[in-house]
């Protein structure tokens, strides 16, 4: 039997069981405060993700910003945000064949070396897109990368399905375990304009920044989908 847990108000979880092919109705959304949190992804797998919601369904500019540890050696995506018409309409993922970040907006892919990504480090990364301009940019630990087209003059709209941990293939699924995410994340945000260079480096530098107005990792509406675990953020001691 498969499971899922949808967290809700004070903190409190609630497991609930179901049979396979047995369709489900959410409840209404509760909000979550994940600060000094993380989630951890402990194996590869087809499955386990978690769903992120918003009320939010049109967007002509996009910031996600998240901390990630992992191993290097394997594909993984962290972000993917999937609508109707678009099953890519904002990704963030790794490709470790070819050594690149491999972002796609409105299906369309920008690509971005980065050798300073390194394995079993916390990183924070932050991808930007103003759909005007098509201009999209990744941040890594601070460092900005050239600004990349990918896609303009529409925006990502529709009923978005936001999952941490999977790439979506199709809308809400197609999920495969050469590209499941298998390590900790934590401090996701995502706005609905492109945040200033600053708001990043202060992002970045773990600084007061105005937390996300569509996703906010310290009111987050989510639901963890099988074996995915909500743990105390792991911290360096010096």
């Amino acid at each position: 039997m498969a499971g899922f847990i949808r967290c809700r108000q004070m903190m409190m979880c609630q497991m609930t069981l179901f049979l396979p092919l047995v369709m489900l109705t959410a409840g209404v959304a509760g909000i979550t405060d994940l600060s000094g949190k993380m989630f951890t992804f402990p194996q590869n797998t087809d499955v386990a993700h978690v769903r992120l919601f918003t009320s939010k369904q049109d967007f002509g500019e996009v910031t996600v910003c998240l901390r990630s540890f992992t191993e290097r050696g394997r594909n993984h995506g962290f972000f993917s945000l999937a609508t109707p018409s678009a099953a890519n309409d904002f990704l963030i993922i790794w490709s470790e064949t070819k050594q690149e970040f491999k972002p796609n907006v409105r299906d369309v892919r920008a690509d971005f070396g980065r050798e300073d990504y390194e394995s079993n480090v916390w990183h924070s990364i932050c991808l930007t897109w103003d759909s005007t301009s098509g201009l999209t940019q990744l941040w890594l630990d601070g460092k900005p990368s050239p600004r990349k087209y990918t896609s303009s003059g529409s925006n990502i709209t529709g009923n978005p399905i936001i999952l941490l941990g999977q790439d979506q293939d199709s809308y809400g699924g197609g999920f495969s375990t050469d590209q499941s995410f298998v390590g900790m994340m934590s401090d996701v945000h995502m706005w609905d304009y492109v945040l200033s260079p600053c708001e990043i480096q202060n992002y970045m530098n773990d600084l007061n920044v105005t937390p996300g107005n569509v996703l906010n990792w310290r009111a987050l509406d989510f639901q963890i989908v099988d074996r995915v675990l909500l743990e105390n953020k792991q911290q360096t001691c010096y």
